[in-house]
């Protein structure tokens, strides 16, 4: 068979042995991993339901840029991975966290996202049930804490005119551990014309989180609310055993309103079977264990 040749008459071999790498500037491949989980906090009143939060894994940094802020678990992926494996392996050094849920959200690539040179980010979205881990710093990470996530809408427009539609909404977070606050604002603007769709985020304030990471935990958080209406992702927060209040309350925090309970529970039944366990909370009326339902199709 003769071999193909293209238009500078070289064979693939040929081009190969000519091609240099370096005509092109590289990006370096990192890897940053958003890690949801949700605590619920202790009750003086017995009578009472403990109260749930949503909480995000970050770390300090023990070195520069960003000497002492906070970020999320991350690093360089090295050229004998996958960025998935990297993300493992990075999460398992900085934290002691694995094997946990974990799905590709976004690559960020703006050029001026690192003061040290331009590196794209791969981030990721993991979820955990706060039972099953204990957090410890290693590596190149100071401290390792949860911080519980506070998230709203400042403002919102929506302009239309001939050339398309165009809204404008502007997140606020807050992320607070014991007296630590750390803040940001990102502008999500959302284009939309006979030519398409296009979504941006700007950030417009950042006290205390390093990088662009303000805007890739605003991005997961938006994933999440998306993805827990039509999957059955939240499952992957809770423990082995769980009341369907536990459930309810859980989806509550993370979409930020209130469920209807008749109406939450016709939804959501699927997801879950019932076992013979019961509740044996001191206060409270005994109620029926429920687990998931591992869907097969």
């Amino acid at each position: 068979m003769q071999e193909l040749r293209d238009i500078n008459g070289l064979t693939e071999e040929e081009f190969l042995d000519t091609y240099s790498p370096g005509d092109y500037e590289r990006p370096g491949i990192a890897v940053d991993t958003v890690i949801f989980t949700v605590t619920q906090t202790k009750e003086s009143n017995y009578r009472k339901l403990p109260e749930k939060e949503l909480k995000i894994l970050l770390i300090k940094r023990g070195g520069h840029p960003y000497l002492g802020a906070w970020a999320l678990p991350g690093g360089f992926v090295t050229p004998d991975e996958t960025t998935e494996q990297a993300a493992i392996r990075e999460l398992n050094e900085e934290t002691g966290v694995d094997n946990i849920y974990l799905e590709q959200l976004y690559t960020f690539s703006d050029p001026g996202r690192d003061p040290r040179m331009w590196v794209m980010s791969c981030s990721y979205l993991a979820l955990v049930d706060s039972e099953k881990i204990t957090v410890e710093a290693g590596d190149d990470a100071r401290q390792a804490e949860w911080f519980t996530v506070r998230a709203s809408t400042v403002e919102e427009s929506i302009n239309e005119s001939d050339n398309g539609f165009e809204k404008v909404t502007e997140h606020k977070l807050e992320l607070i551990c014991g007296e630590i606050i750390l803040s940001g604002k990102v502008r999500h603007t959302i284009l939309r014309n006979d030519k398409g769709a296009r979504n941006t985020y700007e950030i417009t304030e950042n006290n205390g989180i390093a990088f662009d990471h303000v805007r890739i935990i605003l991005y997961a958080l938006e994933r999440l609310r998306g993805k827990v209406k039509y999957t059955d992702i939240a499952l992957n927060l809770m423990p082995e055993y769980f009341t369907l209040t536990d459930l309810q309350r859980v989806y509550e925090i993370i979409l930020g309103k209130e469920q209807i309970k008749a109406a939450f529970r016709r939804k959501y039944s699927v997801l879950t079977e019932p076992t013979d366990k019961m509740t044996s909370d001191a206060g409270h009326r005994p109620s029926r264990l429920y687990r998931r339902k591992w869907l097969t199709d």
